[in-house]
């Protein structure tokens, strides 16, 4: 395929190299441009290499047959349809996907940036594999550790960085973790779990200062006052669309890259995927609908399937907190977009707190409002916990914690967006296995 008609993607991630994939499987070659010199990885899988419980290589993406180059992408010629390399050169294209992904954000604290675009020594991001493996060598049994944000990513972290032996502390804003997936009950069951592998956690607290003497990290203060002293600081308070090479291109971007349902971009020939991608008013920065985009971008593309359109993903949260003494540095991860594993009660000589592993699900809208149905089970000795809500006859929210039988179930009738049958029992939702 001449440089004028091929397909170019830019970002060597989940979507970028599912997309790739697939458009081989229909006989349309594509080139994924990528900055990291790391082989293409799962990132939802970060948290695993980090606790020791994967190599690095165990959570390559398989891209066999996909062309990738690495190279920093500086600017977009949409006249010319060409891209501006760092290095001075340039790559044509007939159609070009931005798959740039998402940056962490860097919260606006004293003392964060020593040097300009520079976080001190022991401050890091936890977004990218160099991300990882930094705080993988940094990190060591005793030492201290302060995890700013306790989302999804945060309690990940703080796991990890226990997992290895980490005097860890968790510094949350909101009133409970994970505020955006979990209700109250659900969000203590996580926290329980974090407290008996060791981690301290303070929830409604600000961090507002990070004290680097010398250029290296020494201590956080919080806005009360309080002074936590701390060898490493991991800074997870979320992400943001990478946008910057669209907006310099002159394409139409919201919070994300905006995209139509043939993930279109304001320019025709421009598509865009994954995290970077807005549509319909929602930057999703999950893995399935990434994949999903990926698909239904492959099919257009390729001809393939020329009626193909994205009308939006209703994807749920799965997570599993492995407890310590479960690393290996090899095994087999889950699925690409997958983050769940093999729950299992608490074995001989473990607490429910220290058990290897806790699993949970979360999709739609678990708060209640007046007139919902709700249903909820849970065993407080065992540690789990199970809650659907149902408004106007369509299940809209749930979560599971510990025990993830039902989950198939409840994610068909969520997902399929249909009424209940008629006569339905609720408690069935949370009883019937309908497989995971």
């Amino acid at each position: 395929m001449t440089s004028d008609a091929r397909v170019v993607v830019i970002g060597a991630g989940l979507a970028g190299i599912a997309l790739a994939r697939r458009l081989g499987e229909l006989g349309v070659s594509a080139l994924v441009v990528g900055e990291e010199e790391h082989p293409p990885y799962n990132r939802v899988l970060l948290a695993e290499v980090l606790a020791g419980r994967y190599a690095p290589e165990v959570i390559a993406l398989p891209g066999t047959g996909v062309e990738t180059v690495r190279a920093r992408i500086t600017g977009i010629d949409r006249d010319a349809r060409r891209l501006r390399c760092a290095d001075g050169g340039g790559i044509g294209y007939g159609t070009l996907v931005l798959a740039t992904g998402s940056n962490p954000v860097l919260p606006p604290l004293r003392g964060l940036f020593t040097t300009r675009d520079r976080l001190p020594e022991g401050v890091h991001a936890f977004r990218t594999m160099d991300d990882c493996l930094g705080l993988a060598r940094a990190v060591r049994p005793g030492v201290r550790a302060v995890v700013i944000g306790g989302g999804l990513l945060g309690v990940s972290a703080a796991r990890a960085l226990a997992a290895r032996g980490a005097q860890v502390v968790l510094a949350q804003q909101s009133e409970r973790l994970m505020e955006r997936q979990l209700d109250p009950l659900s969000s203590g069951l996580v926290r329980r779990h974090l407290a008996g592998l060791g981690v301290e956690i303070h929830t409604e607290t600000r961090v507002r200062d990070v004290r680097c003497p010398e250029g290296a990290v020494r201590s956080v203060e919080l806005a009360d006052g309080y002074r936590l002293d701390t060898d490493l600081v991991v800074l997870a308070c979320g992400v943001r669309p990478r946008t910057g090479l669209a907006e310099d291109a002159g394409l139409d971007v919201r919070t994300g890259v905006l995209v139509d349902e043939e993930l279109r971009t304001s320019d025709p020939r421009v598509h865009a995927i994954g995290d970077c991608a807005e549509h319909d008013g929602t930057v999703y920065g999950l893995a399935a609908p990434a994949l999903e985009q990926a698909e239904v971008l492959a099919g257009l593309l390729s001809g393939a399937d020329a009626t193909a359109r994205y009308t939006g993903t209703r994807s749920l949260t799965r997570l599993t907190l492995a407890g310590t003494g479960t690393g290996t540095g090899a095994g087999t991860p889950p699925a690409a977009g997958s983050l769940i594993g093999t729950g299992r009660p608490a074995g001989p000589g473990e607490t429910a707190g220290h058990r290897a592993t806790l699993d949970l699900a979360a999709f739609g809208d678990p708060e209640t409002r007046p007139g919902d149905d709700v249903v909820q089970l849970a065993d407080a000795t065992r540690g789990t916990y199970r809650k659907v809500v149902v408004r106007e006859d369509r299940v809209v929210g749930g979560v599971l914690v510990g025990e993830l039988g039902t989950v198939g179930a409840l994610a068909r009738a969520w997902e399929g967006a249909e009424p209940l049958p008629d006569g339905t029992p609720l408690l069935h939702l949370l009883t019937n296995d309908g497989g995971s």
